[in-house]
């Protein structure tokens, strides 16, 4: 709920066009749910977000996008190991389909 609450806050503070989202989740669903979430709202109806759509950009580590962003070095650093454990495919799949929800 605190996050919801600071994402709406930032969106409020710097326009929605200028804030966007990295999504930590390690697993499809739950980072499809925060993706859904700072995007139409939270669906679970629990925290600031609900009824909310601020249409936030969003990407998560995985993604080919970020990974292009970032310094290699820092990026086998920090995440490396992630894409060695989780299921990456599963979890770009997800982001795209909420993106093109």
């Amino acid at each position: 709920m605190e996050n919801q609450r600071r994402v709406k806050e930032a969106a409020e503070e710097f326009g929605a066009e200028n804030v966007a989202v990295v999504i930590g989740g390690g697993e499809a669903e739950s980072a499809g749910l925060a993706a859904e979430t700072v995007t139409s709202g939270d669906p679970t109806y629990a925290g600031p977000l609900t009824n909310v759509a601020l249409n936030l950009a969003f990407v998560h580590p995985l993604e080919p996008e970020f990974k292009e962003f970032v310094d290699p070095e820092v990026y086998d650093e920090q995440i490396g190991m992630m894409e060695m454990v989780l299921d990456v495919d599963s979890i770009i799949e997800e982001m795209e389909s909420i993106r093109n929800a």
